[in-house]
């Protein structure tokens, strides 16, 4: 999980982004910023999906496929 600080300056840098510009310098420290935020976002995803199952109105699971296959690699590990 990205921390409170890094999400603070995340917004602070956006915010001086929008306001007056950003140095080549805090460019790249946003740019590093924003790519692990997105990795947190991609994995917490992943992991929201490793534990659904979808039913149909019968009650008979119809689990997509790359799902299972997700679920499947979780119980090897």
């Amino acid at each position: 999980m990205i921390s409170k600080e890094k999400l603070n300056r995340i917004n602070q840098l956006a915010k001086k982004s929008k306001n007056e510009g950003l140095t080549v310098k805090e460019q790249a420290e946003q740019k590093d910023l924003r790519e692990e935020y997105l990795q947190n976002v991609r994995k917490s995803f992943k992991n929201q999906f490793k534990s659904m199952t979808v039913k149909d109105p019968e009650g008979n699971d119809v689990t997509p496929q790359k799902v299972r296959d997700l679920q499947d690699k979780k119980k090897k590990h």
